[in-house]
């Protein structure tokens, strides 16, 4: 893969945050963008979580294959699993409400796959959390090198024949929604205590940013940063309720979270221990095509219901006009 910059190879990777279907539409979006410019299939490196996870598997299980594109929309546009996995698995004694999850992506989108199928694409990390030990967990495939699971405290361990649509259930499993996935010690022999269990990778990072910056494993010349997640919203009006303060509390600590990150980027980059950062979050209007666009595709929900034509519609547009304004200002030697 890599991209040539006045006859120098490159290497981008590209982020993919957590958001659900939103998300994916808008994620899908960036794929078109970098498809018109000629660098969607020369990317090395895509970190996802939650919904980025469903849009990022997806293309590198169709690596190559334009159509894929067209093929993601449709799945966004006709397929509604939330209430029917949490149902199913509330009902039946023998699934969980993670398991039926799982079944509805396998169904759907990757079929028997599982993660030595991505071996011929870009570097993958499918991230979820660990909630045991609080880090990041993650099924790693791609650029021809050895399919793993794990994290940096308690190791890694083989994951050839680990389903691709059970490790993106892991890293959209959003809490409380969907359970946590327990992984035993036959699935995950690394496990001290015999398994562990792992929820959404929005609980961790909900941007995906830490394999952009493992410069040992991961040595990358661009890190684009695509942020659909849920923007912090300021309120005229203070919440006092218990419930709504709880709610609150955990968007502050993920807007921290975000800022965070994103300042990582940039101090990596300029004591050059790390890539040249782009990024860009759906509320921003810098770039947007249409007046309005952000803040039309932040208040589309991030569930993962069947989307409406008119949110496709802006979810792809935005994410377009995003990340053209952000390379054509900031890396106009990519195109």
């Amino acid at each position: 893969m890599t991209v040539a910059v006045e006859g120098v190879e490159k290497r981008v990777g590209l982020a993919l945050s957590g958001g659900g279907f939103r998300a994916a539409a808008f994620h899908l979006g960036v794929f078109r963008k970098l498809q018109q410019m000629n660098l969607l299939w020369k990317i090395d490196l895509l970190t996802c979580v939650s919904g980025g996870s469903i849009a990022g598997a997806f293309l590198a299980a169709n690596w190559g294959d334009d159509s894929a594109l067209d093929r993601l929309h449709e799945y966004l546009a006709t397929r509604s699993i939330a209430v029917s996995s949490a149902l199913i698995g509330a009902l039946n004694p023998f699934t969980t409400r993670l398991d039926e999850l799982a079944r509805t992506y396998k169904r759907d989108l990757f079929g028997d796959k599982t993660l030595n199928a991505l071996s011929d694409g870009p570097r993958i990390y499918l991230n979820a959390t660990n909630m045991a030990t609080g880090n990041m967990f993650f099924f790693v495939a791609g650029d021809a090198k050895p399919t793993e699971m794990g994290e940096h405290e308690m190791g890694v361990s083989a994951a050839d024949s680990f389903p691709i649509a059970k490790a993106v259930a892991a890293s959209s499993a959003f809490p409380p929604v969907f359970p946590p996935l327990k992984l035993d010690s036959d699935e995950y022999p690394a496990a001290a205590e015999g398994y562990v269990t792992l929820t959404d990778g929005g609980v961790y990072d909900n941007l995906g940013v830490n394999p952009l910056l493992r410069v040992e494993r991961n040595n990358l010349d661009y890190a684009i940063v695509s942020d659909a997640g849920k923007p912090f919203v300021i309120e005229d009006e203070p919440t006092e309720a218990g419930a709504i303060v709880i709610k609150e509390s955990i968007g502050i600590l993920m807007e921290q979270v975000r800022g965070l990150q994103f300042k990582r980027l940039e101090l990596s980059w300029k004591s050059e221990q790390g890539p040249k950062p782009l990024w860009f979050s759906i509320d921003s209007s810098l770039g947007e095509v249409s007046p309005g666009d952000a803040v039309f595709a932040s208040n589309v929900r991030t569930h993962l219901k069947k989307l409406k034509s008119a949110e496709l519609l802006v979810l792809d547009r935005h994410a377009q006009g995003l990340l053209n304004h952000r390379i054509t200002t900031y890396a106009p030697e990519l195109m």
